[in-house]
């Protein structure tokens, strides 16, 4: 039996990180495809020679570049078909980056740096994998998200650019998933909140969260790892979070 094909996308994150060693683990993967900016760590390649690392800085022409290498590396070690892709890509803030308590916080190019990173970068990766994951094995792409996204659950305000971008990729990922519905029967969508996570992503924020609604990323990528196993491929986009429970849009 031919075992399949896992990418990371982001894969230097915590999340991301998590991901590749989840589907290490997972005895039906024989590769994970990580994609970071830069080069996995050595340690991480001595647990394994199933992963196979391919560096890509999220521009659209390094995008399409990565997909390229992805079908060449495949089609030459004779890999069997993609079955499971998470893209983990995201910013919540940096060091002149912040979210917006008030109106008055907004900025263009703080507006247009969240939007390409939380929004656009995820979309160019389904232009560019659309191609590459159409088969007749099932293939489930997850694109990680946030509560904080959902137009119908915004009760308190703020956070302008982070919650606009993240709505937007929802927007994105619907109308992705109608026309991978056509074009590649085989796929099935998520987006996905994975609740407040240890990670650099979540640090500067966590003094209110309780202990035990905190996420270590192996328990995210544990409980993402059955959802994505669990999947119905039903030509619709999944708005959910970590209990596989639906998030209003």
């Amino acid at each position: 039996m031919i075992k399949s094909v896992a990418i990371v996308i982001g894969a230097r994150s915590g999340l991301g990180g998590a991901m590749v060693q989840q589907w290490q683990k997972d005895s039906a993967i024989g590769q994970v495809i990580a994609i970071s900016r830069d080069q996995i760590s050595s340690q991480a390649k001595t647990l394994s020679s199933s992963i196979h690392n391919i560096q890509c800085d999220y521009s659209e022409a390094s995008i399409i570049n990565a997909c390229e290498m992805i079908k060449l590396f495949i089609e030459q070690n004779q890999l069997g078909a993609i079955s499971h892709v998470c893209i983990c890509n995201g910013i919540l803030h940096n060091d002149s980056i912040w979210p917006e308590k008030r109106i008055e916080e907004l900025n263009s190019s703080n507006l247009l740096e969240v939007f390409t990173i939380n929004s656009i970068v995820p979309i160019l990766w389904l232009k560019s994998l659309i191609n590459l994951v159409k088969s007749k094995n099932n293939c489930i792409i997850t694109v990680f998200n946030a509560r904080i996204g959902s137009i119908g659950d915004n009760r308190s305000g703020g956070w302008y650019s982070y919650r606009a971008s993240k709505s937007a990729l929802n927007m994105l990922l619907k109308t992705a998933a109608i026309e991978y519905a056509r074009r590649a029967k085989n796929v099935k969508l998520i987006s996905f909140h994975p609740g407040t996570t240890d990670t650099g992503l979540t640090k500067p924020f966590q003094g209110s969260v309780k202990k035990e609604n905190l996420f270590t990323p192996e328990f995210v990528a544990e409980h993402l790892a059955n959802i994505m196993n669990q999947q119905d491929i039903d030509g619709e986009l999944s708005f959910i979070d970590w209990e596989n429970k639906a998030i209003v849009w």
